[in-house]
Parts: structure tokens; sequence; C-alpha cells
């Protein structure tokens, strides 16, 4: 792994040699580092304590986001090896929290830049982004309940059968971009509130997201299609510079064939679970 060219992004833990700054907040909950190798070498990593044994991977851990200041702490030392490495020509390889989550769960997580603030210190930082102003956080899909059978005197089964549906296509769009190494995130907090998006080089995908289930389709694919040529001409007049891309993306085939055709013709990729042909 030593001398490996980085292309900005970390695809996995197999292979790496991994070190960690101090605890990480994996997945919203504060891990120890000897839990947090644990689990790194079940995915294929060989562990170290410090920075030593040609570590190819550090975890920064539990001053994410903050300038180090302190040159003779050891989180502070790990990442001034790192940067020394790097402008030796050996390129390590720097993760966050968020990004050691996401290996954990086998999908990339970016590699993060180093920069010398004056003394010696060294803090990292998150490379920019395609889309970075326009798609925020990774999507996540949300937990669903259920209503109680008598809390309304409307039915509300339907509502909730077609909220289910949303979010299993959700999830499902998801692991399927997710296995091409592809990351789904949400809005950014001045873009539009469209259900998913994510870039491809220069390239940025804001798709809307329908459930066919409890109502009716063809309300359903028109209210998409406008909802995401709205979302894309708004993002398209606030970034002129921006390759936009619509999609709708539907929770099955749709019975009708001519929604492809006026798809197609708008300008927008229609596309559906579980196949997600198009994308």
């Amino acid at each position: 792994m030593a001398g490996r060219r980085c292309d900005g992004k970390v695809h996995s833990l197999k292979g790496r040699t991994i070190c960690f700054t101090g605890r990480a907040l994996v997945d919203g909950k504060w891990m120890v580092r000897k839990r947090c190798a644990e689990k790194a070498e079940r995915l294929g990593a060989t562990y170290r304590a410090d920075f030593s044994g040609g570590v190819t991977l550090v975890v920064y851990g539990d001053l994410a986001g903050k300038v180090v200041t302190d040159p003779s702490r050891a989180y502070s030392s790990t990442l001034v090896d790192a940067e020394e490495e790097r402008s030796r020509g050996r390129h390590v390889c720097v993760v966050d929290g968020d990004g050691f989550s996401n290996l954990l769960r086998r999908r990339s997580a970016p590699c993060l830049e180093l920069r010398r603030t004056g003394q010696g210190r060294v803090r990292p930082v998150a490379p920019p982004e395609t889309g970075g102003d326009i798609l925020g956080g990774a999507l996540r899909v949300r937990r669903i309940g259920r209503h109680a059978p008598k809390a309304l005197t409307m039915d509300l089964g339907h509502l909730d059968k077609a909220t289910a549906a949303h979010e299993s296509t959700v999830g499902a769009l998801i692991a399927h971009l997710g296995g091409r190494g592809i990351d789904v995130r949400t809005y950014a907090r001045n873009a539009p509130r469209f259900d998913a998006g994510w870039s491809r080089g220069a390239e940025v995908f804001i798709a809307e997201v329908k459930s066919l289930s409890g109502a009716s389709e063809d309300q359903q694919i028109r209210l998409g299609i406008g909802q995401v040529l709205d979302y894309t001409h708004q993002i398209r007049t606030a970034h002129p510079d921006r390759r936009v891309h619509p999609v709708l993306m539907l929770e099955k085939r749709p019975i009708d064939a001519r929604w492809a055709v006026l798809a197609e013709s708008l300008g927008i990729r229609l596309a559906w679970a579980p196949e997600f042909t198009g994308l």
C-alpha cells in the first residue's frame, strides 16, 4: 500500500494499516480506539497503536473539526507525521469519524487534506466536493412508525404504506449507488429540499423519489415531474456553471410506458427500483 496514489477517497479498509488519534465518533456514538481497531480488523485492516509500521490510514478522532493546538499530544504528532510522509511522496490517507463510519459500512470516505497553521500545527480539512453548496450530509433512511388504528377518524393506512414504500426506495437507491462507490446525500442548507442527490465527476444529480402505493400512479408521477423540474431550475439559476441533471425515482416500473417518453423529452432521467436502469 505504501506509495499508492490517492484519488481523493478511501474505498475500503481491506489491506490498510490503520492507527487512531483517539476515540472516534462512529454513527453518533463515541467509540474507544480498541473497539474501533476490532471493527477495522474484521474488515481486513491491520491496527497499529501509533504512527509506525507503514501506517497508510489515520482516523482523526477526538478533536475532529478543531485545530490541533498541542504538538506534544499523540494525536497532534500523528497528523504531523502523516503530513511529513505526504511531503516525502508517501501518501497517508486521513479520515474523520464520519469517514470511518462509512468505511465500516463498506462505503467510500473522503481523504482529508492536511494543512499547517503555524508553529508546526497541522489540521485536517475536508477537500472541496462537487456540488458542495448543493449537496448536504449523507442521506439516511428514516424509521417509519405506525398510526394507532383509532387515533384519527380518517384512514391513515394508505399513508403509512406509501411512506414505507418511499423510504424503502430511498434505501434501495443508497445501496445501489453505494455499491458503485457513489455517496447519496441530502440537500445543503440553502438548496431546494430534494429527496436525494449525488455527484459524479463534474455532474450533480438531483432526484425526487415517488412511491406508487396508496395513490394514483398518474398523479404521483405528474407531481414528481413538477417537483424535480422546479428543484433543478432553482439550482441551475443559482449555479449556472453547474451541470445539474433531474432524476425521477419510482418505487417500481410504471404501468404506462408513456411516462418514460415524456421524461426523456423533458430531460429527466426516469428510473425505478430495484434495477435503477439508466442511472
